[in-house]
């Protein structure tokens, strides 16, 4: 006889051993369920066993003999691991914005039954997969409320979104400075409003936020755009706004660009990238120009007006693909007219005139690091990049004298007294000299007042000293002991290892310094958001 394995008659079964050791040829039992049988040489009871008990653990073969066809035993799921499973699923469709139907999809059923190697398992309903996620967004929710209850000032920023199927949702985040000075921020919420947008309706919006999340009393700054019905829903509660400053920039440079000499140049840099947009024909004889004179194939950028800094960037892909573009025109049949030679030199001067926009605007929307106290140096820095010169042609004259006014026009509606307090708490900025010399000296008046308000978290064990605070130039010596250890070091790294000598400031350094520069935390979420309210 032919044995199914080594140590049993057949595929399933295995020899019972006697109490000292040996095998004993005469009872088997069933590797499955642990059923005893009397085994005589003939299979025949063993093999209706398996197909009686156990028909879904694999097929029986009926060939000539005692030689059973290898069986696939398979054990089904245990309920802790089916939960398991499930749990993973809802959570791997929350985490990677997965449409809630994917678990219908066929596909992913067969794929589901491979790897769990168990036909008997069932994916989740769409209602399972509903409940799943919201247990996952609640215990989640707790834990980041035992973290704001640990906080003593947080920032928000807000924003207003339309998603494809036309509803609006409001969308809120919370920026932070732990205990360690990290700089932390996360999502609050996306809430679905049906209300108009009026001022008092915005208000109620963010009140309910900050109700339902605990913050109401730390909560110290919230960030918009600058609409009129946000920037009046903010003026009706009672903190801190905060006006969105790569919003303003944009604004800036789309206003000096109507009002220059460049509107004819970029009409018609439009209209030769539409022609090879909106025409895939096209756009291969273009990627064929591309490989032809060894450059990179890429796409034209098209501009938008409300994608920042997406008039640079077709500025830059159509003034590096100049060659390509126009030996492809040659080789069309058009009616395009192509920039002359005076207005692609206007277009390379627009491509350096945007640039330093474009650095400022993309160092603002950080949200890893402090930028609430990058604002006024930034501005001051694009002051001076939009500083006429000799060399400048009137049309970029035009330009920079325009966009110096509109800027300065716009920088008045910020909340000028917080970031001038963050610049003044930013070890990099703290002489002030982004400001003019007669405004350095009222900050310095309004700091001197802060700290003597400010009562620290820890009184010193060594001092008693609670008498006004030292005058400006005690101030100024808060820095490290080298200027180039000043400049590499982040604001929130500095304050970690200096707080402790400079506790009162430190405690504004917490409350200012965790407000960001714009709301591009916001926009951020809604990308996100898009990929979660889609049409699937």
């Amino acid at each position: 006889m032919e044995q199914g394995e080594q140590g049993g008659p057949m595929d399933g079964f295995k020899y019972k051993k006697n109490d000292d050791g040996t095998v004993n040829k005469y009872k088997v039992f069933c590797k499955i369920c642990n059923k005893e049988f009397q085994f005589h040489r003939s299979c025949s009871s063993l093999r209706y066993h398996v197909n009686a008990k156990h028909a879904s653990a694999g097929p029986s073969s009926s060939a000539s003999g005692l030689r059973q066809t290898t069986l696939d035993f398979r054990r089904p799921l245990t309920k802790s691991t089916s939960d398991n499973l499930t749990n993973t699923i809802a959570k791997w469709i929350a985490k990677d914005c997965r449409p809630i139907s994917i678990v219908e999809d066929p596909g992913f059923m067969d794929v589901l039954q491979v790897a769990s190697q168990d036909s008997s398992y069932k994916p989740p309903s769409r209602a399972t997969i509903m409940t799943k996620i919201q247990e996952l967004y609640e215990n989640e929710k707790e834990k980041r409320k035992e973290v704001l209850a640990q906080v003593n000032y947080i920032a928000l920023t807000g924003d207003h979104w339309t998603s494809v199927s036309n509803n609006n949702y409001l969308g809120v985040t919370a920026h932070y400075i732990s205990d360690t000075w990290e700089l932390k921020s996360f999502a609050l919420t996306i809430l679905k409003t049906e209300e108009r947008h009026f001022a008092e309706a915005c208000k109620e919006q963010f009140l309910s936020v900050a109700r339902k999340w605990d913050i109401e009393g730390k909560t110290t700054t919230i960030g918009t755009d600058s609409a009129r019905n946000m920037v009046a829903a903010i003026r009706l509660t009672r903190y801190e706004h905060m006006n969105c400053v790569a919003h303003m920039l944009q604004r800036s440079v789309t206003v000096s660009l109507a009002d220059s000499g460049f509107v004819n140049a970029l009409v018609k840099a439009r209209k030769v990238v539409g022609h090879f947009k909106h025409s895939p024909a096209n756009a291969v004889e273009l990627q064929a120009q591309q490989v032809s004179l060894g450059k990179k194939q890429e796409p034209l950028i098209q501009d938008v007006p409300t994608r920042w800094n997406s008039t640079l960037e077709m500025v830059k892909c159509l003034s590096s693909n100049k060659e390509a573009v126009i030996a492809a025109l040659d080789n069309q049949e058009h009616k395009l007219v192509l920039p002359t030679a005076a207005e692609w030199d206007k277009l390379q001067r627009l491509e350096t005139l945007l640039e330093p926009c474009r650095y400022v605007t993309e160092l603002l929307g950080g949200e890893a690091y402090v930028s609430c106290s990058v604002v006024l140096p930034s501005l001051c820095h694009l002051r001076l990049k939009m500083e006429a010169c000799d060399e400048d042609p009137a049309y970029v004259v035009r330009f920079k004298t325009k966009f110096k006014e509109d800027l300065a026009s716009r920088q008045e509606q910020l909340n000028n007294a917080w970031l001038q307090i963050a610049t003044v708490l930013d070890p990099h900025f703290k002489d002030l000299k982004c400001l003019p010399k007669t405004d350095r000296e009222e900050v310095w008046i309004t700091l001197e007042g802060m700290l003597q308000q400010e009562s620290p978290k820890k009184k010193s064990s060594q001092t008693h000293d609670d008498g006004p605070p030292r005058k400006k130039i005690s101030l100024l010596q808060m820095g490290s002991d080298s200027e180039s250890e000043d400049e590499e070091v982040q604001p929130a790294r500095w304050w970690a290892s200096h707080s402790g000598a400079h506790e009162k400031l430190a405690s504004l350094a917490h409350e200012y310094l965790a407000t960001p520069a714009t709301t591009v935390p916001c926009e951020r979420l809604f990308s996100v958001a898009g990929h979660i309210v889609n049409k699937k």
